[in-house]
């Protein structure tokens, strides 16, 4: 019985570092999180993750965190496979921080990694479209946004 008793302790021991890991595994991040640039790949498009300025990533509530190349990929992957979202977060068009969903709107660029034309600002900068206009332009690129979507 005497020998049993450094084994019970030991498998006590190991049971909860295992629980500590997976319950450390587990947990959401509680902001933003920087990918590998250059190295990660967009979670809708494959590219890598590289030009900053376009960077999106959301975060599911598992605390799984995808990354994307453009604000576009990132809302068309969302609509299509619906992800339990815990947070998103853009990165911002021109100056080096991310902007939470809650507080992002977007101004037309000519040019992004893939061609959604969008770039991440904090709302209430002029000239910006809100986030849901943004994202329905994103989806939909052929309707103007007033409600009649042209003939191809």
């Amino acid at each position: 019985m005497k020998k049993s008793l450094p084994a019970i302790a030991v498998a006590l021991v190991v049971l909860a570092a295992v629980f500590i890991a997976i319950e450390i595994s587990g947990r959401r991040p509680d902001g933003p999180v920087e990918p590998s640039w250059d190295r990660e790949s967009c979670a809708h498009c494959r590219m890598h993750v590289s030009e900053r300025a376009f960077a999106a990533q959301i975060q599911d509530t598992d605390g799984r965190v995808s990354f994307f190349d453009d604000p576009g990929c990132l809302f068309a992957y969302v609509d299509k496979r619906g992800p339990t979202l815990h947070a998103v977060y853009f990165r911002h068009l021109e100056k080096d921080e991310w902007i939470a969903e809650a507080d992002v709107a977007f101004s037309p660029v000519s040019a992004s990694p893939m061609g959604y034309g969008l770039g991440a600002v904090r709302a209430g900068t002029l000239g910006t479209i809100p986030l849901e206009e943004a994202r329905r332009r994103a989806l939909d690129p052929h309707d103007p946004g007033d409600g009649h979507v042209p003939a191809h």
